[in-house]
């Protein structure tokens, strides 16, 4: 459908690609990740035409029409009402509409055949493209974004950036392209929102590339990875999980045959040296000399994995209570946030505050702060020192100052070497540290301020969806940060991996009021889900106006039939033992391999490498098919002995 062949880009004198090739089949569903800066959304604006390669070429078929949701459409304002907008996806339907009535209209004063026959054909057509469907289709994906019904009519102008990219997003996916390209889409989406795009992308007729930095949004919908490293696309089957277990093992791979090529370099050398003068083992040096030069280099392996290896710290610990809220009533004109509602904040909760936009999230977090006026108490705790991150501490930022001199003004006392050190972890290395804030991205923004809150030596953070425009690795650094901070926080997001990663207790707003549950995201997960299942089969058994109907008496089974049941119990626990023993080889010949795999021989050989990997492959599915017939087994025993009694 798309390839791209030998592809060579330059943009202001650094080479983002050279000679890489990545195709594209229909029905593909491909994340795109990399580094900031390695040239992911460059790629994207390459195959859409905006920028030519330098080399190479990006050919696609005909019938490949794309769709590309970049940063660009958040400026795109507009005086027709959002229904209306995402309605102009529908082009050739739109068209169709307006003959229509223009026929219709002219058939109310001058009706002739020719009329009535073109007006048929046009209808055939427009009800052939589901043009009697098409508001309906646009309502149910503007409102599957996030949007009320009511809203629908209201003019695009009137909304944010983030929403209005929203509907943006809704005539691209009301379009349907053969080829769908979405850059960052969750930086604008809420959880409910995310989950819905999910939902439809797992089921979009077309392929989809995917630029996130959201790890659990790239596992459930991509198939293939694509990692934009040292100038090529390097391709991943699999979704982000799956790529960095391969990435882990061509990283050990790649390690082992660089250090053993090393050490066979050194050899060489040593030999090449000692015996230089000398004339009868000119011929062999020689020959090693040549050999050092026709040797295809092995490079060494880059840990690309950033830790944090500094404490936060902070003068004095707070009280046993940080903050009181109670009896605590919010709202703007026409909008309740919150009513008569009281919530506690303890020494040590790392709470995550979760939930649609619209909820109050930010505006809850800005009562925390003092910064809101409300009805009610607010109480700060004993020796309680704050500090808030949100996006509009972007614009406190002193575009004159450097990285440095910004981080020495946020009053840690910290000497200069530590706070480069602390820049190192936020990955600005070196002279780096010495950039202007106003050459900076809107992602280096966002780590430097975050790095002036975690450096502030509050004892109580307020972060405001800190992981909107940093990349993963900029996430895993601030995750590691927070997992070390040994204060309180209260932090919004909308990245599931990273608030499970952060959060002891989860807050949601809910009837206007705040409602905790006290433990990860992954059992308030399982927590709501159960209880929404409880909550349907109360509700069908509410509505049943059946009578409950006895349960049926225990079954006697005549001895002939117990017998039957003996032998199948029987078999399936022999099937089952085989089962056993089979999966016992298949684990032995997987060991052999990943050895094999580890082999620098192996690695340094293109056929056998190959060879390996797709034995590598073969055995995982055999071993896989294996231990679910082993589980079918058992679970047949157990039927099977259960209505044995």
């Amino acid at each position: 459908m798309l390839s791209i062949n030998n592809l060579s880009f330059h943009f202001g004198g650094r080479t983002l690609y050279d000679n890489a090739s990545l195709h594209i089949k229909p029905k593909d569903r491909i994340g795109l990740i990399g580094a900031n800066g390695t040239g992911k959304s460059t790629l994207l604006r390459l195959i859409v035409g905006e920028y030519q390669p330098d080399g190479g070429n990006i050919s696609r078929s005909s019938e490949c029409t794309i769709g590309f949701l970049n940063q660009d459409l958040l400026s795109y304002q507009s005086t027709e009402p959002i229904l209306a907008v995402a309605m102009q996806a529908f082009e050739r339907e739109n068209h169709l509409q307006k003959q229509i009535d223009k026929v219709l209209h002219e058939m109310e004063t001058n009706y002739r055949d020719e009329l009535v026959t073109k007006l048929t054909r046009l209808q055939e057509e427009f009800e052939g493209l589901g043009g009697y469907t098409m508001q309906a289709r646009a309502e149910e994906i503007l409102e599957g974004l996030g949007f009320t019904t009511a809203e629908l009519q209201r003019p695009l102008k009137e909304f944010s950036g983030g929403w209005r990219m929203r509907v943006m997003l809704a005539k691209l996916l009301l379009q349907k392209p053969a080829l769908l390209m979405l850059d960052e889409p969750t930086n604008h989406l809420d959880l409910p929102s995310i989950e819905w795009v999910e939902k439809y992308l797992t089921n979009y007729e077309g392929a989809t590339i995917v630029v996130s930095h959201d790890r659990q949004f790239l596992d459930n919908v991509v198939e293939t990875t694509v990692e934009v490293s040292g100038r090529k696309l390097n391709l991943y089957a699999g979704n982000y999980s799956f790529y960095l277990e391969e990435k882990a093992l061509r990283n050990e791979i790649q390690q082992g045959a660089f250090e053993n090529q090393q050490a066979k370099i050194r050899q060489t050398e040593r030999f090449i040296e000692r015996f230089r003068s000398k004339a009868t083992k000119a011929r062999q040096v020689q020959s090693r000399v040549k050999a050092l030069g026709r040797m295809d280099v092995v490079e060494e392996v880059i840990d690309e994995s950033a830790r944090v290896n500094f404490r936060f710290n902070f003068k004095n610990q707070t009280g046993r209570h940080v903050l009181l809220l109670e009896n605590v009533s919010k709202s703007y004109p026409q909008k309740p946030i919150v009513q008569h509602t009281s919530a506690g904040i303890e020494r040590g909760d790392k709470i995550a505050l979760i939930g649609a936009n619209g909820k109050g999230k930010s505006t809850l977090l800005r009562i925390i702060a003092g910064t809101e006026p409300i009805e009610g108490k607010r109480q700060m705790g004993y020796n309680v020192n704050f500090s808030v991150f949100a996006q509009h501490q972007l614009e406190a930022l002193n575009v004159n100052n450097s990285i440095l001199d910004e981080l020495k003004q946020a009053g840690s006392e910290k000497t200069e070497s530590e706070l480069r050190t602390i820049l190192g972890c936020f990955l600005f290395s070196s002279d780096d540290v010495f950039k202007k804030i106003k050459v900076l991205s809107g992602g280096e923004k966002s780590r430097v301020a975050l790095a002036k809150t975690l450096i502030s030596e509050a004892n109580f953070l307020l972060l405001d969806e800190p992981t909107n425009h940093l990349d993963m690795q900029s996430v895993n650094i601030l995750s590691q940060a927070l997992q070390q901070y040994e204060g309180t926080y209260l932090v919004i997001s909308h990245d599931r991996h990273f608030v499970s990663r952060v959060a002891n207790k989860i807050w949601y707003i809910e009837d206007y009021q705040i409602k905790q549950y006290p433990g990860t995201y992954e059992e308030f997960e399982w927590w709501k889900e159960e209880k929404e299942r409880e909550e349907k089969e109360a509700a069908v058994s509410k509505t049943s106006t059946s009578p409950k109907k006895p349960s049926a008496p225990k079954p006697v089974y005549s001895e002939s039939e117990k017998q039957t049941f003996g032998r199948s119990i029987k078999k399936a626990a022999q099937r089952a033992e085989e089962l056993e023993k089979q999966i016992t080889g298949l684990e032995k010949q997987k060991a052999s391999l990943e050895a094999r795999l580890a082999d620098p021989d192996t690695y340094n050989n293109a056929p056998k490498l190959q060879q390996a990997n797709t034995e590598y492959r073969q055995i995982e599915q055999l071993l896989q098919t294996a231990q679910q017939d082993w589980e079918t087994a058992m679970l047949e025993v157990e039927e099977l002995e259960k209505k044995m009694g």
